[in-house]
């Protein structure tokens, strides 16, 4: 099999790669270890940026986004048992977010490409790269009972943290940068009418709580809680009263109460390696960086890096300029660090961390309350959560 570009995973950056390439008329293969039903269901992060927003709806996919999605122009801050919003429209200049599950974003973009009649391996097994620096790459897997070679101009690994793309550069080829952070987020979807129409971020004495939504009747919260928690320790009951314990405000608001569906641990980390690109391969998303949730980042970074790299293949196949190409993991990385940075921030402002004391906890008060009092304060906290304008 041959093709002008291999891409290696099939979660959003892969599959929003594919679909921009095929708008370019860029052939292109798709490789998926899992079924197309993981890949639906599985449920991740639901804050889309304003520049994730555009991307979706310049590549003709945002339909159902726009109708089915909530969007936002602000988010709350409480502490102290009081809300104090964050006015994400005003404070960045029009910008805003819609809450739509990454799942959803999948959906739409599978989509697309059943309907592009690209090629979409999935369940392939035994997945591995060759050739990297070579100018004929390529990629083998078992499909189907078959051993299948796809030879190609460029790979693109979009396979995640835990893929074999990144594995496969040479050892010494790139740097590591990683911070484990000493929590965790037990998180929940619950069958309840959301209590607010926007996100709430609480810092407590308890540690940690989120107030969030996936629907107009699903809403997602999550409890900061031990690395290494049992999640079998941790009944509905008890969900509900730390969610109350932590979310509970002087004006008597409080998060409704259903059914909860679904329950899991997320652990916390940072993470990025440099370069993101080695020979004929380029890393996105999860497979070169990491951060941790409460930024609400993740798929909104992949998207970025997909779009950076989309561009710069679309140069060298049109122009034959190879100009972006070789900038791809410096043009990446100066977006990637702001994130880092403000996903680091907002997380050592909003949670406990074991070794905090008296002092520590005075500084987190008065930055929450600097954030919440001063203009300049809030539009830090807006500027980059609604993300950055794109710079091309």
């Amino acid at each position: 099999m041959h093709t002008q570009v291999a891409i290696v995973g099939a979660g959003p950056a892969g599959l929003l790669l594919g679909h921009l390439l095929h708008l370019a008329g860029i052939d292109n293969v798709i490789v998926e270890r899992h079924d197309r039903r993981y890949a639906e269901e599985r449920i991740r992060a639901g804050v889309l940026e304003q520049g994730t927003i555009d991307t979706l709806d310049e590549a003709g996919v945002g339909e159902r986004m726009h109708r089915e999605g909530l969007p936002h122009e602000g988010i709350e801050l409480l502490f102290d048992r009081k809300r104090h919003r964050i006015d994400l429209n005003a404070l960045s200049g029009g910008r805003a977010i819609v809450v739509y599950g990454q799942h959803e974003v999948v959906k739409d973009l599978i989509a697309a490409r059943a309907e592009s009649g690209q090629a979409l391996l999935w369940e392939a097994s035994e997945v591995a790269i060759h050739g990297l620096d070579g100018e004929r790459p390529t990629v083998t897997c078992l499909h189907a009972g078959e051993r299948v070679e796809i030879a190609c101009d460029y790979i693109a690994g979009c396979d995640g943290f835990h893929g074999i793309c990144r594995p496969s550069i040479p050892e010494g080829a790139l740097k590591v940068f990683d911070r484990i952070y000493p929590f965790a987020w037990l998180g929940i979807l619950a069958e309840a009418e959301p209590s607010s129409h926007e996100l709430v971020y609480a810092n407590h004495e308890r540690g940690f709580a989120l107030f969030s939504m996936r629907s107009e009747k699903v809403t997602r919260l999550y409890l900061q809680c031990e690395p290494d928690e049992d999640i079998g320790n941790w009944s509905d009951d008890r969900i509900w009263a730390e969610l109350h314990t932590r979310l509970e405000t002087d004006d008597g608001w409080k998060v409704n109460e259903g059914p909860i569906v679904q329950k899991g641990i997320t652990p916390m980390r940072s993470f990025v390696c440099e370069p993101m690109q080695y020979g004929r391969l380029f890393l996105a998303g999860d497979s070169a960086h990491i951060v941790p949730p409460t930024g609400a980042k993740g798929m909104n970074l992949a998207v970025a890096d997909v779009r950076v790299l989309s561009k710069a293949l679309i140069a060298h196949y049109t122009t034959h300029d190879d100009a972006k190409l070789k900038a791809y993991s410096d043009t990446c990385l100066k977006r990637v660090w702001r994130a880092e940075h403000y996903s680091w921030w907002m997380t050592s402002m909003l949670h406990r961390f074991p070794e905090s004391t008296p002092f520590m906890d005075r500084v987190q008060r008065s930055e929450l309350a600097y954030v919440t009092s001063s203009e300049a304060g809030g539009r830090v906290v807006a500027e980059n959560y609604v993300g950055l304008p794109f710079s091309e």
